[in-house]
């Protein structure tokens, strides 16, 4: 089938890639000329395992092309997708769909024949009929369907994702875009992956559901640590026990600074906002924000603490600042919040990151960053570690110890065992770990092995 994607974003270079690998042909469009002029030279402007090697791919076999326009590429589509960015809006906290509606104008001009339009964007329930009105009003003679079909791809993981999903979301009001959106998706057959059609509307909050809910699992987990923290328990093995419960599962039970990125941050408060004004506000929604906020600004004092309770003069080594391994994206990322707060108590900071490095030295002022995570150890007086890099799971810690001031570790990501870290002669603070069986015997005995054991 003929695609065009509109943004090349993250889902929309994902998303345009992964159709053109099951052997559509895809145009992706874009409005940002530096970043079409990167494409065509086969550089990928975000960090996203895979990518690179699957792009090249498509465009070396003719499936898969990028420009600033292609009004003919768009007449003769049979589907054209909407992936451009809704960021919340400043003041409200509404999803700004200012692109959204753009898009729509655009291509009502140039639709030529049935044509579905899809939004792969997150948008509020809704959005859909807008972009209908906004076509019509533009060609009143035009033969479309406007289709949802929100994505959920983890970064990170997003080819995988895309390429097996645990289902695919259709939100259709005409029947004629079944047929095609069931073409797009017939790769996926294979696989027998659920392909759920419902209502438009219901599929815009479908998306919303999904983010608010995992968020709200996120901040459960982490208020749960709290509480271990304050009895004597571990937040680790409490998350084993309820994780196991098929009603529960357990992914999304990592304790650590709150969540951030993309999607969560901005999702969850376009649907308080979305339900405020419906007259049904979700309560539990708008308390996961607010506690997941104040998280983050509640993991700069355990440094703190750690350390004595003061920061002012002392130098913080901070490995890993993106929101999650994997990725090098930085927004909503908890080291927004962390690290400026360390500094206004006085800490210099010096990190070090594997991606994440130049998009993070735009957004976070007078930090040092290091070319290795050595380099951001040495000299500092406490280790934190923010964001769980593989690469950060199995340090020397031997080297980490010589390496540093004090021998002195937090542990955001609870990514090392208190007993081993204990063992090796460093004063360890994790994330809910009031009680670790061993750990006080551990600290007691002489250390007789390096410490590079890690979750």
């Amino acid at each position: 089938m003929r695609v065009v994607m509109i943004g090349t974003g993250y889902v929309g270079l994902v998303s345009g890639a992964c159709f053109a690998d099951f052997g559509h042909t895809v145009t992706c469009l874009d409005k940002d000329q530096s970043k079409i002029d990167r494409l065509l030279k086969g550089e990928i402007p975000i960090f996203e395992p895979g990518l690179e090697q699957l792009v090249a791919t498509n465009v070396r076999e003719g499936r898969l092309a990028f420009a600033l326009e292609d009004k003919e590429a768009v007449r003769n589509a049979d589907a054209v997708f909407i992936a451009v960015g809704t960021p919340s809006r400043r003041g409200d906290g509404h999803a700004d769909l200012s692109y959204v509606y753009a898009a729509a104008e655009e291509i009502a001009g140039l639709i030529d024949g049935f044509t579905v339009i899809v939004t792969k964007s997150t948008v509020p329930v809704g959005t859909g009929d807008e972009i209908e009105q906004i076509i019509r009003r533009v060609r009143p003679d035009a033969q479309f369907a406007v289709v949802s079909n929100p994505e959920f791809l983890r970064e990170g993981a997003a080819i995988e994702d895309f390429k097996r999903p645990d289902r695919v979301v259709v939100g259709i009001e005409d029947e004629r875009a079944r047929p095609v959106m069931t073409e797009l998706y017939r790769p996926l057959y294979l696989n027998e992956t659920p392909l759920v059609f419902t209502g438009r509307r219901t599929s815009e909050l479908i998306k919303y559901a999904a983010n608010g809910f995992l968020a709200m699992k996120i901040t459960f987990i982490n208020e749960m640590a709290d509480l271990c923290e304050a009895v004597g328990a571990d937040v680790q093995q409490v998350a084993k026990g309820i994780g196991l419960d098929a009603r529960i599962g357990s992914k999304f039970l990592n304790a650590g600074p709150g969540y951030g990125g993309s999607c969560f941050p901005k999702d969850t408060l376009a649907l308080a906002r979305t339900a405020v004004d419906a007259g049904s506000p979700v309560r539990l929604i708008e308390t996961t924000i607010d506690v997941n906020k104040k998280r983050k600004e509640d993991m700069a004092q355990k440094v703190a603490a750690a350390v004595g309770g003061d920061l002012a003069g002392k130098t913080v080594g901070i490995l890993g600042v993106t929101f999650k391994p994997n990725t090098d994206d930085m927004r909503d990322a908890p080291s927004l919040d962390i690290i400026p707060a360390l500094q206004k108590m006085g800490a210099t900071v010096q990190a070090f990151d594997p991606e994440g490095a130049k998009e993070a030295a735009h957004m976070l002022k007078d930090v040092d960053f290091k070319s290795g995570p050595y380099d951001a150890v040495a000299g500092a007086d406490v280790l934190v570690i923010l964001t769980e890099w593989d690469q950060f799971r199995a340090l020397d810690m031997d080297r980490v110890k010589l390496l540093l001031n004090k021998p002195i570790v937090v542990d955001l990501r609870n990514i090392y065992r208190p007993s081993d870290m204990a063992a090796a002669g460093f004063s360890y603070t994790g994330v809910g770990r009031g009680y670790v069986p061993g750990a006080a015997a551990a600290a007691a005995s002489t250390p007789t092995r390096k410490t590079q054991a890690a979750h």
